[in-house]
């Protein structure tokens, strides 16, 4: 293909995975030209199927943690891969660990050799268990390292590490997002997530199952919303964290309560035993998104649901 001076060139590692086909769905729309890179533990070919043929869009089968290589211009790296739900990073503990110190030792490495800007998808799970309620970027966490938890939380809390390195050692124009809870269509139905679990059990008119009494509370932001402030913080000059995430919470009764609803389920909930470490509560501050990037979240929670529903339907 033929590129002009003006057309931005972007890697998106985990660019098979959820956020990180609804990420290049988006730099397409924006003009961009996109190399999604992913090894498939967790992304599908699913997710970027519609993409096929499409001359400004680039599938390469490769794994992160192994040097990456790619010829040619390159203005942004999207850091993006990463198991990402706990069924994921319980099942894989080495490889998040690897994906998110080797993984993003080379997705550095490949913004540094190429002079391209970089942005890091971190996680609310850099902030634990927290003891400062809702979570502002200053807030240094509540981890527990060597729980089973640990693997994701500290594998993001190094990335942000390296990433930081980077910008101040190799002047690196570097960004970082802490993701708050996100859903939306192509999330995988078992992935152990709040959002496909309990629409797939109120679907199937299963049980809906909550752990603890439920009252532990989450801020779900829609993906599209999600997708957006991240573009936006991509083309700042701002380097330090920033939570993109929707700041109305729900306890997660509350919440199962409303996916029976939406779904017309005849389901009822029941209750487990809470998994070790599961944060209580968790909320994002996002004054800093509003004041640097004038972004806030737009869909509201019954609009998404009611999309994510329709996607599951037939994958139940």
């Amino acid at each position: 293909m033929t590129l002009t001076p003006s057309t931005p060139v972007s890697v998106v590692t985990g660019g098979a995975g959820f956020l990180g086909s609804h990420l290049s769905d988006r730099l397409l729309a924006e003009g961009h030209r996109v190399i999604a890179i992913d090894n498939l533990v967790t992304g599908n070919t699913d997710n970027i199927a519609h993409l096929a043929g499409n001359p400004n869009f680039q599938f390469i089968h490769h794994d992160v943690t192994q040097y990456i290589y790619l010829a040619g211009r390159v203005d942004h790296v999207f850091h993006f891969a990463s198991p990402a739900s706990p069924i994921d990073y319980l099942q894989l503990p080495i490889q998040t660990l690897k994906v998110g110190s080797l993984g993003t030792h080379n997705a550095l490495g490949l913004a540094k050799a190429k002079g391209a800007r970089f942005l890091l998808a971190s996680t609310s799970e850099c902030y634990g268990d927290p003891l400062e309620h809702p979570q502002s970027e200053s807030y240094w966490g509540n981890v527990n390292p060597i729980g089973p938890r640990g693997v994701y939380d500290e594998a993001k809390r190094f990335a942000e590490a390296m990433t930081m390195a980077y910008h101040r050692y190799h002047k690196i124009n570097t960004h970082i997002v802490r993701i708050f809870n996100t859903y939306g269509p192509r999330m995988r139905l078992h992935d152990g997530r709040v959002v496909p679990a309990f629409i797939g059990q109120a679907l199937r008119g299963e049980p809906l199952t909550v752990f603890g009494e439920g009252q532990q509370t989450r801020s779900f932001c829609f993906c599209s919303d999600l997708i957006d402030g991240i573009y936006r913080l991509s083309r700042s000059d701002f380097h330090e964290p920033v939570n993109i995430g929707n700041p109305t919470e729900f306890t997660i009764v509350d919440f199962a309560k409303l996916i029976i609803k939406l779904t017309g389920s005849q389901s009822q909930i029941t209750y487990e035993a809470l998994p070790v470490d599961d944060p209580k509560q968790r909320r994002p501050n996002i004054d800093r998104a509003k004041e640097l990037l004038g972004w806030e979240p737009k869909v509201g929670l019954e609009t998404g649901l009611s999309q994510t529903i329709e996607y599951f339907r037939d994958k139940v």
